[in-house]
Parts: C-alpha cells; sequence; structure tokens
C-alpha cells in the first residue's frame, strides 16, 4: 500500500519512544526520562518546531517503549531497566523483564504493575478498542502479540510476529497495525496472523517507531530523529 507522509512537529523530548492521542490530546512520553508531555496537534509550534507541554508528568516507567489509553488511565510500556539511559531509581523494572504500568494521567502515580508473560522486553501495547478490561502486549523475546485479561492478566489470544523489533500496535475492526522499526514496516495483521496489508516507509521519511491512531490516518514518531508524522493510507 502507499501512503503519504507530513511531517507534523518536533516532539518536546529528545527520545520520544511512546505516543498516544487522547480525547485531550497526543501524549508523548521520553525513554530516556521516561516522563510524559500533553501536546495539541493543532497548535502551532515554537520557533525550534515543538508544539506548547500543555501537561507534564513524571512517572515510574523505565526505558518507555509503547503506551496506550483505556479505562481512563495511560499504560506505559516499560522495556527493562533504565541503567544504560539514566540513574536506575528502585520503581525500575527489572533488566530485560518488561512491565506495563497502569499510570494516573493527572500525577504519573502508578496504579498497577503488570508482567511480560514469558519475560523479556516489550516495545508496544495497545489497550482493547472493542472490549474493555483487555490490552494488547507484545512480548519481545518470545516473538508474540498477546491478548491479555487484565482482572487475572490471562492470555486469552495470542499472534505470531513475522518480524523482529515489532513496536507500535494501532487495532482495527479487520485486524492489528504493527511496526517493524527494523524493516520500515507497517503491517496490518489478522488475528490468525495473517498478513492483510503492507506499508513499506521510505528511506527518506522518519524511521517509525511507537505508533497511534489519529481520526482515518495514523500518526507515528521516530525515537532517532524526534520527528512526528501522520501517515495517510492512500
Amino acid at each position: 500500500m502507499n501512503a503519504t507522509y507530513t511531517k507534523l512537529f518536533r516532539s518536546p523530548y529528545g527520545v520520544p519512544n511512546a505516543m498516544q492521542t487522547t480525547d485531550e490530546g497526543l501524549w508523548i512520553v521520553d525513554q530516556i526520562s521516561d516522563r510524559a508531555a500533553l501536546v495539541r496537534i493543532e497548535e502551532p509550534s515554537d520557533y525550534y518546531g515543538v508544539p506548547w507541554v500543555h501537561r507534564e508528568i513524571p512517572t515510574e516507567s523505565s526505558n518507555t517503549s509503547g503506551m496506550t489509553w483505556g479505562d481512563g488511565s495511560l499504560w506505559l510500556a516499560a522495556n527493562g531497566d533504565a541503567g544504560i539511559w539514566r540513574t536506575a531509581r528502585p520503581t525500575d523494572a527489572g533488566a530485560h523483564t518488561g512491565e506495563i504500568l497502569r499510570v494516573d494521567p493527572a500525577t504519573g502515580a502508578t496504579l498497577a504493575r503488570y508482567p511480560v508473560p514469558g519475560g523479556g522486553g516489550t516495545h508496544g501495547t495497545e489497550y482493547d478498542q472493542f472490549e474493555p478490561g483487555y490490552i494488547w502486549v507484545e512480548a519481545l523475546k518470545d516473538g508474540k502479540l498477546l491478548r491479555m485479561r487484565i482482572s487475572d492478566w490471562s492470555i486469552q489470544h495470542t499472534i505470531e510476529l513475522p518480524y523482529p523489533r515489532a513496536h507500535g500496535l494501532v487495532q482495527k475492526e479487520d485486524g492489528m497495525w504493527v511496526v517493524f522499526t527494523g524493516h520500515r514496516l507497517i503491517l496490518k495483521l489478522a488475528m490468525d496472523g495473517r498478513e492483510l496489508e503492507r506499508i513499506e516507509v521510505p528511506a527518506d521519511q522518519p524511521e517509525p517507531h511507537c505508533m497511534t491512531a489519529y481520526g482515518d490516518a495514523m500518526i507515528y514518531c521516530d525515537a532517532a530523529s524526534g520527528w512526528v508524522v501522520k501517515m495517510e493510507i492512500e
């Protein structure tokens, strides 16, 4: 499939590696400091191309690589410890051990923590858009996308991921869009893992990392350059 790419603005953080649209605006999380900022996509950027930050909260996440929104909370994918980026904190996830943190969007307080099944890191999570109480989690060590029931944190469905380094997720009625950063691919996968659609992000565009829905389009950000990009499928 073809797509049109529009560079919207640069992230307020140097290494944006998690983002999610909500009714309030666009949340972006920094992989280094694990702070989260709320910006408005429609507002003009400053002289340096960075949007105004309407709210900023600290979080107890670590090496944050993915986020979602559901049931009044932010859900952050903590991709293991953050010692390679900053001074370690007692609240950091263990080395090479991912967690999903449920976070208060007003204060950044951690409301609950859930381990990645099977251990290993995670780069993406998506609150189920069609059935509350479920969340999708990438289990990178096993190369699987897992649908988790939050109440007892049990696996309800598994999709095999066809490539390594899976990242951002966007759920649609007919499948799940998954970013594969290393291959510059964004694939729509059916519930049985079949590839339904494929977008190859050109080399002259910012590299896709995290991703979120934005109306009929999608928005992704590049953790290397800081660009936030709107992608419209043709």
